[in-house]
């Protein structure tokens, strides 16, 4: 008798390693937020970013398989994203703000792929010497190689703008619960978890606005060394007045977009239609 449950097709394999890939960025988050948190509780010590993070989990236990199945999981979602640029199957449209929300989207699969790889290069370089080795490239590496292309100032330019722009979007789908569009969620996890994750979004917003701008110094000044990721956006809120507390409170968001996204990993809408 022939099995009336129909095959899995690559849509379902594309759809639950997005879902891997949202439970991935969120765990990486969670680790910025949770380590940002503390460092501002103890008001000294350096602000972490990704790569920071990522760096720390490697001494916890079952670190080195943690981190692979992040950089596994960050890999499916760099997928998504590029699916969601080129396919959009969200409907961003090819208005003019559609076209930097999905450009967005691109500059996110690019730099999750990026960590993807920094996560795998940690545990095979733990691997075989018993180091992490440090945590170079990142953002400054990025725009170092992109000036080195033609039209390369004018490139980390626009890597700024499709940031900003991305910002934004976070700060505004946020502000306005417009991710509930795209969720299947229960009205009594909806209470608190609405909440939540309004607030991760808006300060990831506020985070990825700062790291734009970096890159439009860099871009102007013709000066890698001025780009930067979420630790040099936290030395940017430090300095400014009453920068201790800014930096709790981008800390405390932070691990709230973490949440934000394995809540994604589990009731968000996700459909290929390739």
């Amino acid at each position: 008798m022939a099995s009336s449950t129909p095959a899995p097709d690559h849509r379902d394999a594309i759809s639950a390693f997005a879902r891997l890939g949202y439970a991935s960025r969120g765990v990486v988050y969670v680790l910025v937020g949770g380590l940002a948190a503390l460092t501002a509780i103890d008001q000294g010590g350096q602000a972490e970013g990704s790569r920071g993070a990522l760096e720390a989990a490697l001494g916890a236990p079952f670190g080195k398989v943690m981190l692979g199945i992040i950089a596994v999981g960050l890999l499916g979602y760099a997928m998504w994203r590029c699916i969601q640029a080129f396919k959009d199957p969200d409907r961003h449209g090819t208005s003019a703000k559609g076209l930097v929300i999905r450009a967005g989207l691109f500059v996110s699969a690019v730099t999750h792929t990026l960590l993807a790889f920094f996560a795998a290069r940690l545990v095979f370089r733990f691997l075989s010497s018993g180091s992490s080795g440090g945590s170079s490239g990142g953002s400054e590496g990025m725009a170092t190689w992109l000036m080195q292309q033609p039209f390369g100032r004018w490139l980390v330019a626009a890597v700024g703008i499709a940031i900003i722009g991305a910002g934004i979007a976070h700060a505004v789908k946020g502000y306005k619960a417009k991710f509930v569009k795209h969720f299947t969620m229960p009205s009594r996890t909806q209470a608190w978890a609405y909440p939540i994750c309004r607030f991760g979004l808006v300060v990831r917003g506020l985070v990825f606005v700062i790291v734009g701008s970096l890159f439009m110094i860099a871009a102007y000044q013709f000066d890698p060394n001025e780009a930067g990721g979420t630790a040099e956006a936290f030395n940017t809120l430090r300095g400014q007045a009453f920068g201790q507390w800014l930096f709790g409170f981008v800390a405390i968001g932070l691990l709230a977009f973490g949440c934000y996204s394995v809540l994604t990993a589990i009731y968000r809408h996700v459909d290929p239609s390739l």
